[in-house]
């Protein structure tokens, strides 16, 4: 009877200690460039280290978060395209958007550089690739980098989706640069990625830089809350926690520490 009697108490101990780990694990949906630079990888086990909650995300492009967000499969988000998670946010399905971090935009392409791009303003450069057509790789995966890169050709007067030598990938970003690479063609990436990317070519890349630090190229991150009062099961609290974290001395810091081939992805910029 008494073994009986351990071995009930033991159970319920099992049982409730597995419940409150599973309390303690945060879902989060974010855009690839997080993913693919590294930095979640870094960023995880100091978060967990630091307030034992663990965290789990899945990298889609920032549409595809934020319809995970509305459909109530993450508790929160981190992502980069403003114009999108502001109608997110309108539509009440997110709550408490937090600038977190940023870096910038770049158009890269061939070292060739056929359309003679380089160190032009973005629309003459997209004016002559155009021109030249040569190949313009664009992700179409209505992520932040392609929400940012549609409103660059509209800037610029054109809306190339029809001609053949733009390319739609439906990839990721370092796909697409790597589509890029082999097709001797261009294309727009966040810096964080680019660098990830330069830092597996030992030193001898078929693309370069073309056109930066246009103020239209910049490329903020930021946090929201899955809204608790559409998705009832949502872990806001969790999800305010991790934000709170990232916009933190500490978690600031380690953003800004972040190195790739001793180069920073991203800026610190909470609060600002």
């Amino acid at each position: 009877m008494r073994r009986l009697l351990f071995l009930t108490c033991l159970l319920a101990a099992v049982i409730s200690s597995s419940a409150f780990a599973a309390d303690k694990v945060l879902m989060m949906a974010t855009t690839t460039s997080t993913a693919d630079t590294g930095l979640l990888d870094y960023l995880a086990p100091l978060f967990q280290k630091d307030t034992g909650i663990e965290v789990k995300w899945t990298a889609v492009g920032t549409g595809k978060a934020l319809e995970m967000g509305k459909n109530c499969d993450v508790d929160v988000l981190l992502v980069h395209s403003p114009s999108a998670e502001a109608k997110f946010i309108e539509a009440g399905s997110g709550i408490e958007r937090t600038q977190l971090m940023y870096n910038d935009f770049v158009l890269v392409g061939p070292v060739a550089d056929a359309a003679k791009a380089a160190g032009k303003s973005v629309d003459a450069a997209l004016k002559g690739i155009a021109a030249a057509k040569s190949p313009f790789l664009s992700r179409g995966d209505k992520s932040g980098t392609h929400n940012l890169e549609v409103k660059l050709w509209e800037k610029s007067g054109m809306a190339p989706d029809k001609e053949s030598w733009y390319v739609s990938t439906g990839q990721g970003m370092l796909r697409t640069i790597a589509m890029a690479a082999e097709m001797g063609g261009y294309t727009v990436t966040d810096r964080g990625t680019w660098i990830k990317y330069e830092s597996t070519l030992n030193g001898a890349p078929v693309l370069k830089v073309i056109v930066e630090g246009d103020k239209s190229l910049l490329n903020q991150y930021s946090g929201i809350v899955v809204n608790p009062a559409q998705c009832p099961k949502v872990k806001a609290d969790l999800a305010r926690e991790y934000i709170k974290w990232m916009a933190s001395p500490a978690g600031q810091k380690y953003i800004g520490d972040f190195l790739v081939s001793g180069k920073p992805l991203f800026t610190p910029n909470a609060g600002k």
